[in-house]
This record gives C-alpha cells, sequence and structure tokens, in this order.
C-alpha cells in the first residue's frame, strides 16, 4: 500500500510555484496499480483518494492506511466507490454488489469488511462521517443525468448526479460523473470556485489525448498538463475547468460544509486571466 500526502495551500504560495511543483501539491499519478490499493490523502477536508485494479482471480481487501489512525477504513469515514473499468464484486460485511462501468458504489461509517474481486478498475473517495447511513449502489443508468452545454460551444456534457442531497444520503460526499460528447472538449465552463468544498477530478477516457486543466485564484490562472487517469485536488479557492484533444470523462467529488450540489460561486470567463 501506498500514500501520496498532499498539504493544504495557500493561494499566494501557489502563485510562486513553477509546473513541477504544482504537479506535487495537486497531482495524484499512477493511482491504479495491478496488484495494489494506491491512495493520496488531502489535508484539505481530509479527502482520501484511491485507486485499485482488480486482477482475475485475486482477492483485494481495502485496510485503513496508517494516515488516517484508524483500525479499519471506514471506521470513522464514508466511502464512495466508481467503476473505471471492467466489472468488480464488492462485498462489504457480507453484502455483495456488482460495479460496472460508471456504476457507484456508497458504503457508510462503520463498514468494517471491504473486499474486492472480479477483473476491473474503481476509484475510490473517501471523507471523514459522523452518521452512519446505508450502503447504496447507483447504476450510470439509473441516477439523475442533466445534459448542459452544445457542440457549437464545444461543451456539450451530460452530468450524472450519485451522492448528493437529492441522490445517494452522505454525510458530506458529493459524487457524480461528467461525460463529453464527441467534438466537445471543454468542461465546467463558465468556471466556479467552492468555497466551502475541496473538489477532486479523476480524469478517464483520455486514452492517448493530453488535458490542460486550469487551476487558481480567477485573475491569475496556472495550468497543468494532465493524462489518463490522473487526479487533480482543487483547493478551495481555486478555479478548476479543463479543455483536452478529445472528448473524455471525468468523475469529480467533494467534501467540506454541506451536500448542496449547487453550492457553487460562478467566475464570469471573461475575468479570467
Amino acid at each position: 500500500m501506498s500514500v501520496t500526502r498532499l498539504w493544504s495551500s495557500h493561494p499566494d504560495d501557489v502563485a510562486r510555484l513553477d509546473g513541477g511543483q504544482l504537479r506535487e501539491r495537486f497531482v495524484l499519478s499512477g493511482l491504479f496499480t495491478p496488484g495494489e490499493v494506491s491512495w493520496g490523502y488531502a489535508h484539505d477536508d481530509r479527502l482520501l483518494i484511491g485507486g485499485v485494479v482488480v486482477e482475475a482471480g485475486v482477492l483485494v481487501r481495502l485496510e485503513a492506511p496508517e494516515i488516517i489512525g484508524a483500525e479499519f477504513l471506514l471506521e470513522r469515514r464514508e466511502l464512495g466507490l466508481v467503476g473505471v473499468a471492467g466489472r468488480v464484486e464488492v462485498s462489504a460485511d457480507g453484502e455483495v454488489f456488482g460495479l460496472g462501468e460508471q456504476d457507484v458504489l456508497y458504503l457508510p461509517l462503520g463498514t468494517r469488511d471491504v473486499t474486492l474481486a472480479g477483473e476491473g478498475a474503481v476509484y475510490l473517495v473517501s471523507a471523514p462521517a459522523h452518521h452512519r447511513g446505508s450502503a447504496e449502489l447507483a447504476s450510470r443508468e439509473g441516477v439523475e443525468a442533466v445534459v448542459l452545454g452544445s457542440a457549437e460551444r464545444s461543451n456539450h456534457r451530460t452530468i450524472r448526479k450519485y451522492i448528493h442531497a437529492d441522490g445517494i444520503a452522505s454525510n458530506q460526499l458529493v459524487l457524480g460523473i461528467t461525460t463529453l460528447e464527441p467534438g466537445s472538449v471543454w468542461n465546467t465552463m463558465p468556471p466556479h470556485v467552492h468555497p466551502r468544498r475541496t473538489e477532486a477530478y479523476l480524469y478517464t477516457g483520455l486514452g492517448e489525448d493530453v488535458l490542460v486543466h486550469l487551476m487558481g485564484r480567477p485573475d491569475a490562472t496556472r495550468h497543468l498538463v494532465l493524462h489518463e487517469r490522473d487526479v487533480v485536488v482543487s483547493p478551495p479557492w481555486s478555479i478548476h475547468t479543463a479543455s483536452a484533444t478529445g472528448a473524455y470523462s471525468f468523475v469529480w467529488a467533494m467534501a467540506g460544509e454541506n451536500v448542496d450540489y449547487g453550492d457553487v460561486e460562478g467566475v464570469d470567463p471573461l475575468g479570467l486571466r
């Protein structure tokens, strides 16, 4: 088990970082390694972000990384599991769930024994929790889907909301998946910030395409060049938007003050610098 630590940041300090230093502070790469559970720990809202590739015939157990100081992973946390590829069976305290691509499973505080079997890749996002809820599986076809943008604006996309105030109930975790249509490349444009929440993006479906992710204060933006299955952690003061050389999907996950999907502060694109 490996863990990468991402410390909290101040926008004035980030303005002085070069490209390599930005990646060290905000990007998680290589989370999806066969036979290994890899984690990143963001001090902003104590997000725990992980990835695992499950191989046929091999049982993977999700255990607590030392950094969270817990007896078991969900002793004081809740967890969202996202199917990235293939099909994986998740056993949670003896209850079994089938997780396909772009399906999402929520596991509540107090779930002790979590194992993965089958063949595929699973993305993991965990946040601190204080109240025990219920395990719940949501399929790609069964959740609320909102179509936004247009081909003319190169941002025609479908937003699927899984864990949020009007979907799967959680303590503070909010999670969904946005998929761009062929020919569209811009996401989250116009941009916004989440002063009360931290957000993480997992980019998938890029293949050999390259993506430029914009972050930073609206009047002092910075950029990160990202690739397939890279994760970027966006602190509450930062915008988060991107464009790529082809269409793609991304998993957005947030934790913080509330679970209201609409709790954002919009940014005028003409004010970006």
